[in-house]
């Protein structure tokens, strides 16, 4: 993936004539390498039939009537754009164009065939029927669905462009305002291009990490967030060929194993409606944090050289957006740690216990996903792109112990009740000291609607806060409390 934040080279193709071409496209300044971001020869870089006093030959001289059809192509998608801060059909395209050329150990994406979606349709329904012993939420999965990487890209754009389009919006108003309001009337043509070529900025470098991504994903939930449709649990079956390639795992029990990671995740982002908002408002809140060195960009904006676009694609490399450092930014990124954590860590812990009985290599499977998790890959590398933001659950075995601590000390049906709602669930001091939350003394709630219920029947009594020494049936509070929750 490419490591230059918010640029914008088109992915590399193979010259037609092989070597040959390659050679020329070195000699010529032509080809796509990173200094030459819009794929043909800019003016002064030479080229075949003209020279320096004929731009139009020194651009376009050293292209083929297609690459030269391309060029036109592209360049008229980059400054007739006049969409949001980021032209995702661009970026669609482009993701389209890094799925088609293959992922880096030569495995091309394919079309999914019948066999391969009836494996994974069963083996999402018995992934759910295992996870209704291990969780109190039911299906989330109305539709259980085997995606080509490319039927990936396809069905996670929406998700991407809510995520992203706050962040570019917050950038591109920054490139618009670097100039004095007097001649920002004078130079609205240029804004406006600068405007586009932003829009395309965005856009190729999403679709460039979209499409990488999808080349590593194995399902709609990998990074924690729900990028795909809402109720429909999706497994990629070519790449979940090339995770379960050297574990030495039945293929059958490493698709099961993701299914049920898969079902897991359905059912939190189905029934706990507030949690989705929340991760995303997190996102949200994060980017408005974002600070633009506009110092920087206005020293760029003024040097602005139109025939050599690549400088702007430099400094924008080189740190100019970069996170507060206030109480709210890192309250904002300290929620959306937190949260995650919390997602991956109920995940793990649920899938752990619907699978330990069940498959022989649930150990080794849970291992393997929690380092894939923790070390980080193409698609935490994504987010650190686009956004200087590492999607990476830190501290998920932290929130997976107390997860499980909160099974054997609550039960299941306590356990997932927390997730009622957001000031219910345990904080980032709470993964500190698990066990101070585990057995922490909860709300009584049924005492609270017996109280309001004598209230509203007009009861002259006043209510008794304190529960009589018999009237213990749970084993809490008192001189004679067995604390076992037996009666």
């Amino acid at each position: 993936m490419s490591d230059t934040p918010f640029g914008f080279g088109l992915p590399p193709e193979e010259p037609e004539d092989g070597d040959e071409g390659k050679k020329k496209d070195q000699q010529s300044g032509g080809g796509q390498g990173p200094a030459n971001p819009f794929g043909f020869g800019l003016p002064g870089a030479g080229g075949m039939g003209g020279g320096a006093d004929n731009p139009f030959a020194a651009m376009f001289g050293s292209l083929n009537p297609t690459d030269l059809g391309a060029a036109f192509q592209q360049l008229g998608q980059m400054l007739s754009y006049e969409g949001g801060p980021v032209n995702w059909d661009m970026a669609k395209q482009i993701a389209r164009q890094t799925v088609s050329q293959g992922t880096a150990d030569g495995t091309k994406d394919a079309s999914v065939g019948p066999s391969e979606r009836t494996a994974v349709q069963e083996a999402v329904r018995l992934a759910d029927l295992w996870l209704d012993d291990a969780t109190s939420l039911p299906s989330g999965a109305g539709t259980a669905v085997a995606w080509s990487r490319a039927e990936w890209v396809e069905a996670t754009l929406p998700a991407w462009q809510e995520l992203v389009d706050p962040v570019a919006e917050r950038v591109g108003t920054a490139m618009g305002d670097v100039l004095p309001e007097e001649m920002q009337a004078m130079a609205g043509p240029l804004i406006g291009m600068m405007r586009s070529m932003g829009g395309a900025m965005f856009g190729t470098q999403i679709g460039q990490a979209v499409g990488v991504l999808a080349g590593e994903v194995v399902g709609s939930t990998d990074i924690g967030l729900p990028l795909g449709p809402a109720g429909k649990a999706a497994l990629l079956p070519v790449n979940i060929e090339t995770f379960g390639k050297d574990l030495g795992v039945p293929k059958e029990e490493v698709r099961l194993y993701l299914a049920l990671r898969e079902a897991a995740h359905q059912r939190l982002f189905a029934h706990v409606p507030w949690l989705r908002s929340h991760l995303f408002g997190a996102v949200d809140g994060y980017a408005r944090g974002i600070k633009v060195d506009t110092a920087k960009l206005e020293d760029v904006v003024g040097q602005f050289d139109p025939q050599n676009p690549e400088q702007l694609q430099d400094a924008l490399q080189q740190g100019m957006f970069q996170p507060e450092d206030t109480p709210e930014q890192k309250a904002a990124l300290a929620r959306l740690e937190t949260a995650l954590a919390l997602v991956e860590g109920w995940v793990d812990a649920v899938v752990h216990a619907a699978a330990k009985p069940r498959l022989s290599s649930a150990d080794a499977l849970r291992e393997t996903l929690r380092r894939r998790r923790a070390s980080g890959g193409p698609a935490e590398q994504t987010f650190a792109t686009l956004i200087g933001l590492e999607l990476r659950p830190r501290r998920l075995r932290d929130a997976s112990r107390l997860w499980a601590s909160l099974t054997d000390a609550r039960g299941v049906d306590g356990r997932d009740a927390l997730w009622a709602h957001p000031d219910m669930l345990p904080t980032a001091g709470d993964l500190d000291d698990p066990d101070g939350f585990v057995h922490r003394e909860q709300i009584d709630f049924s005492e609270l609607d017996k109280m309001l219920g004598e209230a509203a029947s007009g009861a002259g009594e006043k209510p008794n806060l304190k529960k009589d020494d018999d009237s213990k049936d749970d084993g809490s509070k008192g001189d004679d409390a067995k604390g076992d929750g037996t009666e």
